[in-house]
């Protein structure tokens, strides 16, 4: 059974940082693209960054683009993301997933089905 766990989210204040971290368990985690998608209050679900199979490239919205960095470990099959100068606006349960299905999951056709990793930045 493919299995995803997020960890690492918190209670931070502006301008603070958090690391996530993403275990994965159940397929190939080394052949796969990974990616890491937000959902923010009264928002919809939204991609945040990617990065490629053999951890290179990297890829990211434009909103974290100098300020989120991801990274991954395929030998311990764990995905990061490296969250610095958080802004409130980063706030949301932030998700793992494999990059193929990202589309299906912001179109909600393929549910998420857990509860992610909250990240709440505030003073």
């Amino acid at each position: 059974e493919e299995q995803l766990v997020e960890s690492g989210g918190g209670l931070v204040q502006p301008g603070g940082s958090l690391k996530l971290s993403c275990a994965a368990s159940g397929f190939s985690f080394s052949d796969n693209a990974m990616s890491w998608v937000r959902q923010a209050p009264r928002k919809g679900l939204e991609w945040i960054s990617g990065i490629n199979s053999d951890g290179g490239p990297t890829y990211y919205r434009d909103s974290v683009k100098g300020r989120f960095t991801i990274s991954r470990d395929n030998a311990r099959n764990t995905l990061y993301l490296q969250l610095n100068s958080l802004k409130t606006e980063d706030t949301g349960i932030y998700f793992c997933a494999k990059t193929t299905d990202v589309p299906a999951l912001i179109t909600g056709t393929l549910p998420l089905g857990r509860q992610g990793t909250q990240v709440t930045v505030s003073s």
